[in-house]
């Protein structure tokens, strides 16, 4: 009976269970650790955050779907992996009030944890202990949707106020995320009556609107060309949404926003409310040896992300044209039992182009590696298990090169006069030996609209993605 132990479940380390449990379950030990007992569909909490959906709605508890697909789940932080050939488990600090720390031991192990949300990076970033909001966990979505709505309550009373929305540090992610969160609050303030009072700016890492940290993208339309900064710049134009890209938080205060752009320029943004989105670094374990010796230069890079089978060290014009540089199969090159999924594995560069301000900082969107790509990731990873554990051999890859992704952003959540920004990108990383175009991407698959459609393909998602982690019928028909 083999052991396969899935640290993390969010998108990556939930799908991997599903898949593990439902092939293995029966007869081989898998199990889940998870510092969190519910799953959250986090794509929803854009929502949470202007106050139109609860929490709840977005979550449901692990345990019963885990012991519907025969896994075991253990509730608790692991703390500790101990990777050295007959030795190997890890330790895992109980989080049910019993203060025990628990051992358990692996054959193969999964690292699927979400990122170290690294607020301290930037001095007063965050909720904790700063002055701006965050939708990166539930209850920083529900503390967001609070000082959202006392902002509006005071907008309404007549005062005119700034809000100020995007990326915190020069190597943040995610700033769809933010894009939509932007977005919504458009839409609400304009649903509430005091857009006029509240002006809207969207401060990011990105060199230029809808980089997203994938390099923007390029479509045909007809005979033109629409790039995702045109695309991005008309939604920011018709928005009235003031455009600040190209700019790298370096320090917040209760009143303003200081900032370094491309140029070296130093600046500052005065603001009333702020949702910035800090650096993500990975979850930081200790990795020790069967000597008791630090063996994590072997396990995961200095940022905290597991080394798997990509190329690392590359110059970036060397990556650009190198697209098999990123991983296939997620597998540690050192202890080759260890995989890693989502936001935990560690890219071999960035995806955007990288640029150093003339002061030597670096304002580089980070690779995102979240919702779809996690759950593809995922889904690969059980599979290699379970291929080595039927067969002794691995059958299955997918480079980030030569994979689809699709994001819904929406605009406002009604189904009568919300809208959406769907946009579907393939290959994620650009790929100028198959592509040699714009973007070296699929001019064919790749695509962006907008419209109210979106809206209703966004609503759907929510619901039959939450269908689908809970392992009902039919699951795994539905993509990751």
């Amino acid at each position: 009976m083999s052991k396969v132990i899935i640290i993390g479940a969010g998108f990556a380390g939930h799908t991997a269970a599903l898949y593990l449990g439902d092939a293995l379950g029966k007869d081989h030990e898998i199990t889940v650790v998870s510092n969190r007992d519910q799953f959250s569909f986090i794509p929803s909490w854009v929502w949470v955050a202007v106050g139109h959906m609860k929490l709840e709605k977005t979550q449901f508890p692990l345990k019963p779907v885990y012991d519907k697909m025969h896994v075991n789940f253990v509730y608790g932080k692991a703390v500790e992996i101990h990777p050295d050939e007959g030795d190997q488990f890890i330790t895992v600090e109980m989080r049910d009030g019993s203060n025990e720390t628990r051992k358990l031991d692996y054959d193969y192990l999964v690292v699927a944890t979400g990122p170290k949300l690294d607020f301290a990076a930037t001095p007063g970033l965050g909720p904790d202990h700063g002055y701006t909001y965050s939708i990166c966990t539930g209850p920083h979505a529900v503390e967001t949707a609070e000082k959202y709505a006392e902002m509006v309550k005071r907008a309404k009373a007549g005062e005119k106020l700034t809000f100020v929305v995007g990326a915190g540090h020069g190597a943040a992610t995610c700033q769809g995320a933010a894009f939509e969160f932007i977005s919504n609050v458009h839409k609400d303030l304009v649903k509430q009556k005091v857009r006029e009072n509240i002006t809207l700016k969207y401060l990011s890492n990105e060199p230029v609107p809808g980089d997203f940290g994938v390099r923007g993208l390029a479509v045909r339309k007809g005979d033109e060309i629409l790039t995702s900064e045109q695309f991005i710049g008309a939604i920011f134009e018709e928005y009235g949404i003031e455009d600040l890209t190209g700019r790298a938080v370096n320090k917040v205060d209760e009143n303003n926003i200081y900032w370094e752009d491309f140029d070296g320029n130093y600046g500052e943004t005065a603001y009333d409310f702020a949702m910035l989105i800090p650096r993500f670094q990975g979850q930081p374990f200790d990795f020790i040896g069967k000597d008791g010796s630090d063996v994590s230069e072997k396990v995961a890079n200095k940022a905290g992300f597991i080394l798997v089978d990509g190329i690392y060290g590359l110059s970036n014009d060397i990556l650009v044209e190198n697209p098999d540089a990123w991983p296939s199969v997620y597998q540690n090159r050192e202890y080759r039992n260890i995989f890693a999924a989502g936001i935990a594995f560690a890219p071999p560069g960035p995806i955007s182009m990288p640029h150093t301000t003339p002061n030597g900082t670096a304002i580089t969107p980070a690779p995102p590696r979240t919702g779809m790509v996690s759950g593809i990731i995922g889904r690969v990873v059980a599979l290699n298990i379970i291929d080595l554990i039927k067969k002794g051999r691995m059958t299955h890859s997918e480079r980030m090169s030569e994979m689809f992704a699709a994001c819904i952003a929406s605009m406002g959540d009604s189904l009568w006069d919300g809208a959406a920004a769907t946009i579907i990108i393939y290959p994620v990383v650009p790929d100028m030996r198959r592509y040699p175009n714009e973007s070296g991407r699929d001019m064919f698959t790749t695509h962006m609209e907008m419209g109210t459609a979106g809206a209703w393909m966004k609503r759907m998602l929510h619901e039959t993605f939450i269908y689908k982690f809970k392992g009902n019928p039919g699951w795994k028909i539905i993509p990751e």
